[in-house]
């Protein structure tokens, strides 16, 4: 097992949700642009809080995260609110997102090491139908001046131009850096700095 998914097996082992149980501000004002009855992928999903609200939208979801305890929470969730959700234990190192089978994928604060950030967004585009949608919010390198949660390495924040370019080959309906109070459970409140991110692929 990876030095990472120990890390995130300890923290989503603990009794109380590490983000809370609410989706994702962000999600949830862009979900309408969804399509109904969506394909959608979600990255580094954790315990489940976006994937159990989009699933009960009527979406289909696959929720992909490198920690079982995660998943688990996830799961639990899932059966609670009677929906089916496809969990998958994988690291993003060596997940294949697979080539233009997604009506969206999401990104809620899946913050990875530059250069594996970079595959995996070049995956995305490649992963998503024509006309699909890219949601994702993380951390930009201004939350180092916060004590309100995200990784303490500016490598793994999201640098408004450094993502664009990322990006090539979606249109940005959206790619904002903002400052907004973010209110996800005990690790992440307060006010934050994020970038927020719709992206279409064409066609």
């Amino acid at each position: 097992m990876s030095e990472l998914a120990d890390f995130w097996n300890q923290r989503f082992t603990q009794p109380e949700s590490a983000y809370g149980e609410a989706p994702n501000d962000f999600l949830r004002q862009q979900a309408a642009l969804l399509a109904p009855g969506s394909r959608v992928l979600s990255l580094g999903e954790g315990e489940g809080r976006n994937a159990v609200y989009l699933a009960g939208l009527g979406h289909q979801l696959t929720a992909v995260d490198a920690s079982w305890a995660g998943l688990a929470r996830l799961l639990q969730r899932a059966g609670s609110a009677e929906l089916a959700i496809t969990a998958t234990l994988a690291d993003l190192e060596h997940y294949d997102l697979g080539e233009a089978q997604w009506d969206a994928i999401v990104s809620v604060f899946c913050h990875l090491p530059g250069p594996l950030r970079q595959r995996v967004l070049a995956g995305a585009v490649r992963a998503l139908k024509p006309g699909g949608l890219l949601l994702m919010e993380g951390y930009t390198p201004r939350q180092l001046a916060y004590s309100t949660g995200g990784p303490k390495d500016a490598d793994m924040l999201l640098e408004p131009a450094l993502v664009r370019a990322e990006l090539a080959g979606l249109d940005l309906l959206r790619c904002a850096e903002i400052e907004r109070e973010v209110v996800e459970g005990r690790l992440h409140t307060g006010r934050a700095a994020v970038l927020q991110v719709v992206g279409r692929k064409p066609g």
